[in-house]
């Protein structure tokens, strides 16, 4: 991919991007059997993934803003804003309606009755091909899955196991498998399966979604949504204190 201006947001290099041209960059890597790993990066991302940030710096990493809490610590360091917020769970049926073909898609996680859902609803709603799947309950660090993915000659390969278990399963795989396209896609088959709700489109555009998940499962999604946000805002903190730079 063309390489676009880069804003380091505590310390994670992060693309400035629209989805538009994130979309026509990820099919020209398909088109041309390159290599990309891509992560969509919040407050949640940012702090679970830090012991992998030095395996993040290649060129075959894509790192895209997720969230307000990205936008605000851009805002307030480099005084400006991204030019949209790119989440998986928006940007995947985006980018695979701008592809002039049904893409080959491989499926790895989640639980196995939101994976079946979710294959049923990548077929018959997202018109895209699905030429394997595999639950986020098996061997995952088995050969023998790393060769069944290759056999299938995956255009993209969605990887649902949240952070920071997805990102290192990808930068852990991604040289041996031979696919274009690797994302980290968090939640995203529990929504296709309809076992999670999307917060009512007003809630969306107010950038409160957050606040709805975290109503919605408070146990699980209280410490993301309290400390750990604080810690990112203290973190870039001291990035900006130290270096000018979050």
């Amino acid at each position: 991919m063309t390489n676009p201006s880069v804003l380091s947001i505590a310390d994670f290099p992060v693309r400035v991007l629209t989805a538009d041209i994130l979309s026509d960059g990820l099919l020209q890597v398909i088109a041309q059997r390159e290599k990309i790993a891509l992560f969509f990066a919040n407050t949640n991302f940012i702090m679970q993934c830090r012991a992998l940030l030095p395996r993040m710096q290649g060129d075959d990493v894509v790192i895209v803003n997720d969230g307000i809490g990205l936008n605000l610590a851009s805002w307030m360091v480099h005084g400006r804003q991204f030019p949209e917020n790119l989440n998986g769970t928006d940007f995947t049926p985006l980018f695979l309606s701008r592809a002039e073909r049904p893409l080959r898609i491989f499926l790895l996680g989640g639980r196995p009755r939101a994976l079946a859902k979710a294959e049923e609803h990548v077929r018959s709603r997202l018109g895209q091909q699905v030429v394997g799947t595999q639950d986020g309950y098996g061997d995952l660090n088995h050969p023998e899955l790393i060769e069944r993915i290759n056999q299938a000659r995956p255009d993209l390969v969605l990887v649902a196991l949240g952070n920071p278990i997805q990102e290192r399963w990808i930068l852990d795989n991604h040289p041996q498998l031979h696919v274009p396209v690797m994302m980290g896609v968090g939640a995203l088959f529990d929504f296709w399966a309809g076992e999670k709700s999307r917060a009512p489109r007003l809630v969306q555009r107010l950038k409160l979604e957050w606040l709805y998940r975290l109503a919605l499962e408070p146990r699980r999604l209280m410490r993301r949504y309290t400390v750990d946000v604080i810690a990112f805002f203290m973190l870039c903190y001291r990035r900006r204190r130290q270096g000018g730079h979050v």
